[in-house]
């Protein structure tokens, strides 16, 4: 049995495998880390999470599954047991002491921690979620607010029919002026190409139960009055976070797997699948440092990218297919640590570098960054000097464009300026840099192929015994909770021997836990990353 890729969806599916007895369960990884872009990057003892990733799902075998790898520690500050709560299936659940089994002093451990992400425009932060608060009435002004609400109410008076792109989505929810000002920017450093070339479907897998009209009609209350009682519960007001990062969960799912008998491969990169009609009878690849290895397959689960798969495929799918896949499109992922010592508030300074947020949206035109995160407030662990500040830029690029050509040094200079020119760090003030970079972090959403996407889908769902799971698998935004979700459905059809695949497919289709990004006066639930194309 093969599984193809180290990353949540096939580290699932191998520990699942071995947990139901199969025998012979192989993983092959093309590169030599554990864990896909959900991976822990140690830098001189300072740790990177690529792309961010908080521990919550809505699927209660999801959080059950992480609980059991790495527990949840008791804070050191010892709280009351009452108050350990995730916003979770719509509403809050107590964690109690029968959860809390760990101590932070120990290092497999999952901590629980704050959540807090903002958006930054025009030298100023905005709640992220957008919450209508009196202080956003300020920050943008009077003026600008009631052209918010007429342009939000000439979307509903005449939306857009049919929603045929990313644009007409956003447009239809939030009006074209709030969309145009915190939405438009980010989302097309992301993805490289305007929101109007972007599918809809992205909106859908990423956003759900929208309702402005209910948050306009809140902010409103909050300004004429304001001592009225006020829910403080957001999408996750605190999520779990293992210790040493999101590398530190999948490592141990790998130790895990090994120790009961699976066989992981890094540096194994597949490059020939062959089949038999509809059934996959052999996989090869290539390891590092030379030689091929060849594995009989009874089963192949894939999380590689559907377009390599494709071109391994032997004999080769037929023209129209092939033309399908390969004209798929990625985006590539760039992130460049900065270590800042850290600047003590004077009274009266803006002190930006201590800010408490997890990450921060950049909406801000002229500068390339897209997100920042602050690795600090993961978790402290995260850093190897506490008087010191780790933070992560993040940049999306293609493989053949400008920013992924430029060196590491130019990178590196770049990002030092754009902290500087946002205002929110010194470049007197960097103490060290490094950068990271992950090709084909994230299926692309447009374009004529994706379009066409099913031609490849049904093709691929014809081979009875290959599964196709996890982001990259699938060709979907899935989160790292719905990357493991599609892992066990095939695991479940491998046992069964059906053959079924429509489940899968299921996974991050109309389910209730997207991230909301206009909050109003009700909680809702959230995905692991929010409007960012990383990551869970």
């Amino acid at each position: 049995m093969v599984i193809i890729g180290a990353g949540p969806a096939g580290l699932t599916a191998g520990l699942e495998l071995v947990r139901a007895g199969c025998q012979e369960v192989v993983i092959l990884e093309s590169t030599q880390e554990i864990g896909g872009i959900s991976r822990t990057v140690n830098y001189k003892g300072n740790r990177i999470d690529i792309g961010g990733h908080r521990f919550f799902s809505k699927s209660d075998w999801v959080m059950d599954w992480w609980r059991e790898i790495m527990p949840v520690a008791m804070p050191s500050e010892g709280m009351d047991g009452k108050d350990f709560r995730l916003a979770y299936k719509g509403s809050e659940r107590l964690m109690g002491a029968g959860v809390l089994s760990g101590r932070e002093s120990g290092n497999l451990v999952m901590l629980l921690r704050n959540r807090l992400s903002r958006i930054y425009y025009g030298g100023e932060f905005f709640d992220y979620p957008l919450k209508p608060s009196v202080g956003m009435l300020r920050k943008l002004g009077l003026g600008r607010s009631a052209q918010f609400g007429l342009s939000y109410a000439a979307a509903m008076a005449r939306p857009i029919s049919p929603e045929k792109s990313l644009e007409d989505f956003f447009i239809n929810r939030f009006g074209s002026r709030l969309y145009r000002q915190f939405f438009k920017e980010y989302t097309e450093k992301v993805w490289g190409v305007p929101c109007n070339q972007i599918s809809a479907d992205w909106g859908a897998q990423r956003i759900k139960s929208l309702s402005v009209g209910k948050a306009l009609i809140h902010g409103l209350k909050q300004g004429v009055w304001r001592h009225q009682a006020v829910e403080q519960t957001s999408l996750i007001e605190r999520f779990l976070y293992p210790k040493y990062g999101p590398g530190q969960m999948w490592e141990e799912v790998a130790r895990k797997f090994q120790a009961m008998g699976g066989r992981l491969i890094l540096g194994a990169k597949v490059h020939i699948i062959e089949r038999n009609e509809n059934i996959i009878s052999t996989v090869k690849a290539f390891k590092e440092g030379g030689g091929q290895m060849e594995f009989d397959a009874r089963h192949v689960v894939s999380t590689m990218p559907i377009k390599d798969l494709m071109e391994a495929l032997r004999p080769a799918p037929a023209a129209e297919v092939r033309g399908v896949a390969g004209g798929l499109q990625y985006r590539d992922f760039i992130t460049v640590g900065l270590l800042y010592k850290r600047i003590k508030n004077n009274a009266g300074t803006k002190n930006y570098i201590s800010l408490p947020d997890n990450w921060i949206y950049i909406q801000e035109p002229g500068v390339k960054v897209g997100r920042l995160q602050i690795f600090n407030n993961w978790s402290p662990y995260m850093v190897a000097d506490p008087e010191t500040v780790w933070v992560g830029l993040e940049f999306f690029a293609r493989e053949d464009d400008e920013l992924w050509g430029m060196g590491d040094e130019d990178l590196k200079s770049l990002a030092v300026r754009e902290m500087s020119f946002l205002g929110l760090a010194s470049e007197r003030d960097v103490l060290d840099a490094t950068v990271i970079r992950v090709p084909k972090a994230y299926p692309g959403y447009f374009g004529g192929a994706y379009k066409r996407f099913n031609v490849v889908k049904d093709f691929l769902d014809s081979i009875q015994n290959i599964y196709l799971i996890g982001r990259n698998g699938m060709h979907r935004y899935n989160n790292q909770d719905h990357s493991m979700l599609s892992a066990k459905y095939a695991v479940e059809s491998i046992l069964r021997g059906d053959f079924e695949k429509s489940k899968i497919w299921s996974v991050n289709i109309g389910d209730d836990y997207h991230e909301e990004v206009y909050k109003g006066r009700e909680s809702s639930s959230s995905s692991d990353e929010g409007l960012s194309p990383a990551k869970n």
